[in-house]
C-alpha cells in the first residue's frame, strides 16, 4: 500500500490531511524560548493569538527536524510493508532535507523491499498546499505513484505564489527573500511582491505603495499568467488579515465567477515566522511561475 505524507509547513490542516489521506510531518519554530511542533504541540492552529505576540515585537525562528524524527514518522510504516510517498514543501528552503535523505538511506538498509518517493512541490503554505490537494485527489481517485510521479514532473512548475509582506523585519531576520532593500520598510508603506520562483526559492519582483496597490498586483499577476484558472483551486493565504484577504477574494470572484474553486486559509506558524503578520497571497494554476 502507498502512505502518503505531507507537513505542516504546506498549510494543511491535519482535518484537511485526513480528507486527502495524508499523513503529517510536523516543521517546528521556536517562540519565547520554546520550541513548538504545530498540531502535536496544540490541536488547533490559532492564528490571531499567534501573529498578535509577533505585533508586539517577537520575532520567532525555526529549525530543522532531526534523522531520528524523520525515522520515527516513515519506520512504522515501511515495518507494516508499505512505500510512501512524500510531498514536501521546497529542498531550496531548508536543511531538514539533509536529515530526510540520511534518514531514509537508513530505513531503506533496513527495510530494502520498500519504495520512498518524494515530490518537491518548490513552494511552500498555498503555492505546496495547491499541489498537495491536487495528489490528494489523484490518490483518491486511484491514481498510481507512477502517475502522480509523472504529472508531478510538469504541474509543480504551473502553481504560481504570489504574496506582499507588511513588515519587512521578519523577512530581514530570516533571511529568506532575495531582492528586498533593507531599507524598504513598513514606514514608508511600501510592500514588496514576491513569488516562488521555478527554483523554489522565494525572490522579490517589485513593490507597491499601500495594501490596495499590493492587492491589485496580486491580481495583475493572476490575470496575466493563470491558465485554465476555473478547472483547479485557488488559494488565498493571510497571516490574521481577514479583511485583505476578502478584498482579494473578492476581487477574484469578481473576475472568473461562480466556477471559481475558491479558498481562504491561514498561513502556517512555521512559515509565518518568517513573513509576518498581514502577509497576503494567492496561489493559482499557471502558464509559469
Amino acid at each position: 500500500m502507498l502512505i502518503l505524507f505531507t507537513d505542516t509547513d504546506t498549510d494543511i490542516t491535519p482535518v484537511e490531511a485526513e480528507e486527502f489521506g495524508y499523513k503529517l510531518i510536523s516543521m517546528p519554530y521556536s517562540i519565547d524560548g520554546k520550541t513548538v511542533y504545530p498540531y502535536e504541540d496544540f490541536d488547533t492552529f490559532d492564528a490571531h493569538e499567534f501573529y498578535e505576540k509577533l505585533r508586539t515585537g517577537v520575532l520567532p525562528n525555526t529549525s530543522a527536524i532531526s534523522r531520528e524524527k524523520y525515522i520515527s514518522y516513515f519506520e512504522p510504516y515501511f515495518r507494516d510493508g508499505n512505500d510512501i510517498l512524500y510531498v514536501h514543501f521546497s529542498r531550496a528552503m531548508s536543511a531538514t532535507f539533509d536529515a530526510m535523505d540520511q534518514a531514509v538511506e537508513i530505513l531503506k538498509e533496513k527495510y530494502p523491499e520498500r519504495k520512498f518517493y518524494d515530490i518537491d512541490t518548490k513552494g511552500i503554505t498555498i503555492g505546496s498546499l495547491n499541489i498537495v490537494k491536487e495528489i490528494g485527489d489523484m490518490y483518491k481517485n486511484g491514481s498510481s505513484v507512477e502517475e502522480i510521479l509523472k504529472w508531478a514532473e510538469t504541474e509543480v512548475d504551473k502553481f504560481a505564489v504570489y504574496f506582499f509582506a507588511d513588515d519587512l523585519k521578519f523577512f530581514r531576520h530570516s533571511g529568506r527573500v532575495s531582492g528586498i532593500a533593507g531599507t524598504m520598510g513598513t514606514l514608508l508603506g511600501i510592500r514588496p511582491v514576491i513569488y516562488m520562483t521555478q527554483e523554489g526559492r522565494m525572490e522579490s519582483i517589485g513593490k507597491e505603495k499601500g495594501r490596495t496597490k499590493a492587492v491589485e498586483r496580486l491580481m495583475y499577476f493572476v490575470k496575466e499568467l493563470g491558465e485554465d484558472i476555473t478547472s483547479h483551486r485557488v488559494i488565498v493565504a493571510h497571516a490574521d488579515a481577514p479583511d485583505i484577504a476578502k478584498e482579494l477574494a473578492d476581487l477574484l470572484r469578481q473576475e472568473y465567477g461562480e466556477k471559481l474553486r475558491l479558498e481562504i486559509t491561514n498561513v502556517n506558524p512555521t512559515a509565518g515566522s518568517h513573513c509576518g503578520p498581514n502577509t497576503v497571497g494567492v496561489s493559482f494554476h499557471a502558464k509559469h511561475r
